[in-house]
């Protein structure tokens, strides 16, 4: 095991349109380098050699804040909340009263409304091994009840594993999902599509979606069919997909492989959420990349929760602390 640790250093990326300064924080250990931005806690850059010891950028990312600001929408690397992924019809009822959203896609509300996490400028502070992230969300904001204090921090662990760590408190009762929508490509970011990396996700099931992308509230078995990864197999197209994985909150198990035989390179990704979206993009494009130029594996709690009893709860009350894990481990074979 590595005895090096995490050199840290920032730099200033840019000036939003009202004058608001960005950060670009960069974190190095044993090969792997990441780089953060204060702009939507987005995981910009993350570098890792392949097989031939070669380093690679396997991240999608953009060389500048106006990108950022041009290509919203696929929210590259970004920290997506209040809630993550969608909530049917832009409203949920939580002790008696109904909550209206912000919706943002058709009737509904997708990772946090309008102006989500991924668009504030979060205030960036170094911490052991790497940088913490913190934003207020106040009560009304998009919807959602409750002063929301919320803190993200991401370190590099001893051989070069990426750490994210989420935190959140409230002042009210409210739901919480957090998640960071980076996408992947293990042959290199630019180099084209991702599809025909090998994939493995520890899951059983799935919780099919409606035409909207929504969940129907079954939890459908993977067997025979094409969402079955438990076996490592090349991805195809089509997939925006969530997970429900077999074991819950055990950072000790990995919930998900990619590889890319090419390079050799492959990511494991832990996490003591309940589910993992994965994402294929097919509808990149018009921008700086190609449909399907990385893969999505966003851990999370599953779609819709606030809309579904019988799914695990993403309700924190004031008192409470809503606490998440992920991490990523880079590796070559």
């Amino acid at each position: 095991m590595s005895t090096s640790t995490t050199t840290i250093s920032s730099d200033a990326f840019g000036t939003l349109p009202d004058g608001t300064s960005v950060e670009r924080w960069t974190l190095e250990r044993d090969g792997t380098r990441v780089r953060l931005l204060t702009y939507g806690a987005i995981q910009q850059s993350v570098e890792v050699p392949d097989r031939d010891g070669a380093p690679g950028e396997i991240v999608l990312g953009l060389p500048d804040l106006a990108g950022y600001l041009t290509h919203a929408s696929p929210f590259f690397g970004a920290v997506c909340g209040r809630y993550a992924n969608r909530i049917g019809g832009a409203s949920f009822d939580l002790d008696g009263r109904t909550h209206r959203l912000t919706a943002n896609e058709g009737p509904n509300q997708l990772h946090g409304g309008a102006r989500g996490f991924d668009k504030r400028v979060w205030a960036a502070r170094e911490v052991d091994g790497g940088v913490e992230l913190g934003l207020v969300a106040e009560d009304g904001e998009e919807g959602f009840p409750g002063r929301l204090a919320v803190s993200v921090t991401y370190t590099l662990e001893p051989g070069g594993a990426l750490r994210i760590g989420y935190r959140a408190t409230t002042d009210a009762p409210t739901v919480v999902n957090l998640t960071n929508h980076s996408y992947w490509n293990l042959a290199g970011a630019g180099t084209g599509s991702a599809l025909g990396h090998e994939l493995r996700i520890a899951a059983g099931r799935i919780t099919p979606v409606d035409a909207a992308s929504l969940p129907t509230g079954e939890l459908a078995p993977v067997d025979g069919t094409r969402f079955d990864f438990r076996r490592p197999k090349p991805v195809g197209p089509g997939y925006d997909h969530n997970y429900v994985l077999d074991a819950p909150g055990d950072l000790a198990e990995v919930s998900a492989e990619l590889y890319d035989a090419g390079s050799g390179r492959a990511l494991t990704v832990r996490t003591t959420e309940p589910g993992i979206q994965l994402y294929t993009a097919d509808h990149l494009g018009g921008g700086p990349f190609v449909p399907s130029a990385g893969i999505a594996l966003e851990t999370q709690h599953f779609p819709d929760s606030p809309n579904r009893p019988h799914f695990p709860s993403t309700v924190l009350r004031p008192g409470g602390e809503y606490v998440s894990t992920t991490e990523y481990g880079f590796s070559v074979r």
